[in-house]
C-alpha cells in the first residue's frame, strides 16, 4: 500500500460527495430523522416509576442499526456508479494498488459515516435525553465502527451488482436479516435455536451486543471489547475479500 496514493483516492472521493448534497442529506440526516420517529413511536407510553423508557432501549439499538444500513445503501450505490461510468476501470490501469484504492474509497466513506454517527448520537442525547448507564463516548465508538461496517460490506457487494437497482436489492439479503435477528425485537438467547446459530454469525449482532453493554455498565466491560474486536475483524476481513473482486477490467 502507498499511504500518498490512499490518501488522493479519499480526497478526490470526498470532493464527489461535496459535490453531491442529496447524498451528504442521506448520510447526515436521514439517521436522525429515522431515530424521531423512533421517539415519538414512545412518546406516550406510561410507565411505573424507575422503570427506564423503551426509547432509551430501542433508541439505543437504532444508533447502530441506521448508520449500519445507511452507509451501506450508499457505499454500495457510490462505488457501482464508478464501475459503471469506468471511473475505477481507468483507476486500475494506473499505477495504483487495489488495496490504496479500496481502502481509499473505505476510508473516505469511514469519515462521512463518523460524521453520521456523531449527528444521529447528539440528536439522541441532547434532544431526545437517551439515558443509559455508560458514556456517551463508548456509544460514540460503537456506532461509527458499526457504520464502517456497512461501508465495508456495501464495498463487497457493489462488485455483484449490475445497476443500482441490483444494488439496492442486497438489502433483504446482507441487511434485513441482521436487523431481524440481532436482538431488536427478541433477545437472541430466547430465539429459536437456529435463528440464534444464524444470528451469531452476522456482525451486527455483536454490534448491539457491545450497546447493550454499554447500556447496562458505567465502565467498559470485557464483553464489550470482545463484541468490538469482533466487529473489527469481521470489516478488515470483509476490505481484504472486498479487494479481491476489483478487476483490471470490466466484464
Amino acid at each position: 500500500m502507498n499511504p500518498g496514493r490512499m490518501v488522493a483516492t479519499t480526497e478526490r472521493v470526498l470532493r464527489q460527495l461535496r459535490s453531491d448534497p442529496r447524498s451528504i442529506a442521506l448520510i447526515l440526516v436521514v439517521p436522525s430523522v429515522l431515530l424521531t420517529v423512533v421517539y415519538f413511536l414512545f412518546e406516550n407510553e406510561t410507565l411505573p416509576p424507575g422503570v427506564p423508557r423503551t426509547f432509551d432501549r430501542i433508541g439505543l439499538m437504532m444508533l447502530a442499526i441506521f448508520p449500519f444500513f445507511v452507509m451501506f445503501l450508499v457505499t454500495s450505490i457510490t462505488m457501482l456508479r464508478e464501475r459503471i461510468s469506468g471511473t475505477l476501470e481507468r483507476l486500475l490501469t494506473t499505477p495504483i494498488a487495489k488495496a490504496d484504492l479500496l481502502f481509499g474509497y473505505g476510508l473516505a466513506f469511514s469519515l462521512m459515516a463518523a460524521l453520521q454517527s456523531l449527528v444521529a448520537i447528539a440528536v439522541a442525547y441532547w434532544i431526545f435525553g437517551l439515558d443509559i448507564q455508560g458514556s456517551a463516548g463508548w456509544v460514540v465508538l460503537t456506532a461509527v465502527v458499526n457504520a464502517v461496517l456497512g461501508v465495508a460490506l456495501g464495498l463487497l457487494c457493489s462488485a455483484f451488482a449490475r445497476t443500482e437497482f441490483q444494488a439496492v436489492q442486497f438489502m433483504p439479503v446482507v441487511v434485513v436479516p441482521q436487523i431481524l435477528l440481532c436482538g431488536l425485537f427478541v433477545a437472541r438467547d430466547q430465539m429459536n435455536g437456529v435463528l440464534e446459530a444464524i444470528s451469531n454469525v452476522f456482525p451486527l449482532s455483536y454490534s448491539v451486543d457491545a450497546l447493550q453493554e454499554i447500556a447496562g455498565n458505567t465502565e467498559p466491560t470485557g464483553a464489550m471489547w470482545n463484541d468490538l474486536a469482533v466487529v473489527i475483524g469481521f470489516v478488515l476481513a470483509v476490505m481484504v475479500l472486498a479487494s479481491l473482486t476489483l478487476r483490471r477490467r470490466s466484464g
